[in-house]
Formats: structure tokens, sequence, C-alpha cells
């Protein structure tokens, strides 16, 4: 994609289509793969800038598609992408319900298996979708089978194909940080502080 210079005279970043980062000189006879690390400051760079890079602007999310659950003033805000089968998914269910005054926009992200999909659409097509998701992820309960318009979850699953969204959950603060894997409540709450400076 792109080919930039660093803080270090003749090293210069590589940027791959996938937002892969590696490191040459300036005649391209070197390849380095790894972390660039300035030890005065002890800022791990590569990881700032791959951060940056797989950022997802807040606006740019279909919240339209997304289950909205509030709890408390729902000040805060985290878009979620995760899948029913997801077994981490159902840790950080537990952990986020200690979350408070947040707004969460789940957006469900059936790719674990066939049966993925199907408890997907049964809870978009629940009477009660927030309830229906937190029964099955943290009490074990899947919905009955419903039937209703389920585009949302193709267009879901586009939009995370669009921005490389690969693995479940998939948290996206306010600030547009993308934080893949789960998270305990703490790392939420930080998580939240910090997207709100």
């Amino acid at each position: 994609q792109s080919v930039n210079k660093t803080p270090i005279n003749g090293l210069y970043e590589l940027l791959l289509e996938d937002n892969e980062i590696y490191y040459t000189d300036a005649n391209g006879h070197y390849l380095v793969q790894g972390s660039l690390i300035d030890t005065r400051t002890k800022r791990n760079l590569t990881e700032e800038r791959s951060d940056k890079l797989n950022a997802i602007a807040f606006s740019s999310l279909p919240l339209k598609d997304a289950i909205t659950i509030v709890r408390g003033n729902g000040q805060r805000k985290l878009a979620v992408f995760e899948d029913p089968n997801c077994g981490y998914c159902k840790r950080f269910e537990r952990d986020l319900a200690k979350v408070d005054n947040v707004t969460v926009y789940l957006f469900l992200y059936p790719i674990l298996s066939p049966d993925s999909t199907d408890k997907s659409r049964a809870v978009w097509c629940a009477k009660d979708q927030a309830q229906a998701w937190l029964n099955l992820m943290i009490r074990d309960q899947t919905p009955p089978p419903a039937t209703c318009n389920t585009a949302a979850i193709d267009r879901i699953l586009s939009f995370c194909r669009q921005h490389k969204i690969t693995g479940t959950p998939t948290l996206i603060a306010q600030d547009g940080s993308r934080v893949p894997g789960a998270i305990n409540t703490q790392q939420i709450e930080k998580l939240l502080a910090d997207a709100s400076r």
C-alpha cells in the first residue's frame, strides 16, 4: 500500500495490503519483521501504527444493524462483534454485564459454524433481541427459531470483510480503537475511559 519514513534514518515502513507492517532499508535489500520500539519512551511504534491503521470510525458503524443494549445512563459507547458459539464471547459478556453507564451496540457476526447463523437469526428475530442475546450468552438458553428479515446479518458480514474483522469478539471503542479478543471488566472500563478522553 505504501512506503513511509520512520524515525530512524534509512529505515522505511512497508505497509502491505492487509495492513501488515514490515521495515526495509532505502535500497530494499533488507526486510525486517517485528516491532520498532522507542527505548527512550518505551513506546512500541509498530503497535501504535497498527492500532491507528486498524481503527474504525465509530460513525462508520452500521448501527441500524446492531442490537442496542443500554445499561445505566448509556453515556459511554462500545460496539462488539460476536458469534453466538464463541466461548470467549460468553466470558466477555459475563464481564461486560458488570459495566454500567454504557450503550453496547452488538453486531451478530456468525462465522464459527453453520449453527452460528441459525442462532444469530433466532436472536435477531426475537421479540426482545437484547434479552434473547443475554439469555443465550450468559444463561445458555437458545431462543426458539423464528423468521424475519435477517438481511442485517448479511450486511454485518460484508462490513466485517471490508474492515478485516476476522475474529470474535472484536470491540470498537468510541474513539475508533479496535480490540481483538475478550477482555475483562477492568480492561473494558479502561477502554471506555481512554476512548472518552
